[in-house]
This record gives C-alpha cells, sequence and structure tokens, in this order.
C-alpha cells in the first residue's frame, strides 16, 4: 500500500467500513461502535484498549473513560499508534482492509495497550498498568511489560508468543514476529533485557537473553539464540546466532 497520510487516514478507515458494512452487515455492530460512531482514530483506539481492560470488576463505561483520559493526556500514544498502523498497511500484503490490523490484529492490539499500561506505570499506577499487561497477555497471548520502552513504527506479524520483559528497549521500525522472547538470564535486579536498535528485524522464535545490544538494521534469523551483542547490520542464525 502506498504511504498514507496522517491526515487521510481516518477517512480511509471509516469508508473501508462502510464499505465493509454494505457488503455483508453481521458484523455492523462492530463497525459502528469502533469506526463508524466515534470522531476520530483516538476515540477508536481508546474503545479498542477499553475492551481489553473491561472484566466483570471493571465496567466497560470505566474502562473506556479511564483510556479516553490517558489518550487524552497523552497524544503522543495515538500518534505511535498511527505509525504502528502505517508499517503494517505498508509492509503486509496480507491485510484485506485498512481496519483490520485495529480490529483484528492481535499484535497490534497488544502494542497499544502496551503503550497505555506504559503511561500508567509511569505515573506510578503500577497495579492498572500490570492489570492490562495482564489482561492482554490472556487476549493476545503477548506478555509485554509495562516499564519496557518501545519505539514506534513498529511492525509486530501474529503476536502470539512474545514476551518483552522489563528493562528491555524496542526502538522504532522494529520488526518483530510471532514467539520472540526479549528476556533475561536469570539476574533478579538491574538493567537486565536486551536493547533492540532501529529497524532490527527478529524472526519468529528467536530468543535474545540479557542485557545485550542488537544493532541498528541488525537481522536475527527465526529461531535463533542470541546471548552476546550482534552488530548493526549482521545477520545471525542458528542456535548458537553465528553470523552469516
Amino acid at each position: 500500500m502506498n504511504e498514507i497520510s496522517r491526515d487521510a487516514l481516518w477517512p480511509m478507515l471509516t469508508e473501508a467500513a462502510r464499505s465493509a458494512l454494505a457488503r455483508d452487515p453481521l458484523l455492523g455492530d462492530l463497525y459502528r461502535r469502533y469506526l463508524l460512531e466515534v470522531p476520530d482514530f483516538a476515540g477508536a483506539l481508546a474503545r479498542v484498549i477499553a475492551e481489553t481492560l473491561a472484566t466483570a470488576e471493571v465496567t466497560p463505561e470505566a474502562a473506556l473513560a479511564r483510556v479516553e483520559a490517558t489518550l487524552g493526556q497523552h497524544p503522543e500514544i495515538v500518534t505511535a499508534a498511527e505509525r504502528d498502523l502505517f508499517a503494517l498497511l505498508r509492509e503486509d500484503a496480507a491485510i484485506p482492509e485498512p481496519f483490520t490490523p485495529l480490529l483484528f490484529f492481535p499484535g497490534y492490539r497488544a502494542l497499544q495497550c502496551y503503550r497505555v499500561a506504559h503511561a500508567w506505570w509511569q505515573a506510578g499506577l503500577t497495579d492498572l498498568a500490570s492489570h492490562l499487561q495482564y489482561r492482554a497477555a490472556i487476549c493476545f497471548a503477548a506478555d509485554i511489560h509495562p516499564a519496557a520502552v518501545i519505539g514506534s513504527g513498529l511492525f509486530i506479524d501474529h503476536g502470539a508468543g512474545i514476551v518483552i520483559g522489563e528493562t528491555a528497549v524496542v526502538e522504532d521500525n522494529v520488526t518483530v514476529f510471532h514467539g520472540v522472547t526479549l528476556g533475561g538470564t536469570g539476574k533478579l535486579s538491574g538493567d537486565r533485557h536486551p536493547k533492540v536498535r532501529r529497524g532490527a528485524f527478529l524472526g519468529a522464535g528467536a530468543c535474545i537473553l540479557g542485557n545485550i545490544e542488537i544493532g541498528e538494521q541488525a537481522r536475527i534469523a527465526a529461531g535463533a539464540i542470541v546471548t552476546r551483542p550482534v552488530a548493526a547490520k549482521t545477520t545471525v542464525l542458528g542456535p548458537s546466532a553465528k553470523p552469516r
């Protein structure tokens, strides 16, 4: 898909939803609630995240009010979510409609839940942040610690099985496939998780352990086990993550 401007994104999403509704009304209530009855992308994002936050103990109304307030205080979350969506629309040929990641992609939705949980964690609302982390892990099988530092423009494909630890850093424009672990090596405190630099590629099932750096545009092959730093623009593969 060609590059999309921020101004064009919301009209494109709503027009696609109207066309989908005309083709088949079965999902009409879903399209209306999340796209056609809200004024902008921030409103749609708030409803999607609030759906995950809500439980029998947290009413949908209370969840939505809290998420809307957080997005209002942190517009950078909305900007990052837009950049994540742009990355998927640009790189993933399997997306049938521009709204598909927002409504139906577990990896994308888990990442946006992380962004709100991260804001709460930084504000000292660690219980609330942990609750949203837990809910996202249950709903999407992606466990992202709210204290991790994650950039924008991420391409997260599928999302199932992703684990990102507390002190991990993931910079902008990183690609993360399913089953990736950014974990520790057993150290119980301090800075103990990987630092993934801009534009890196992490293949399916890659296991990256410890406070090590994965350089800019490095490529970690599927299934690689990485316990040493990887230089920028280097490809490593295999159980011992040997350079290619």
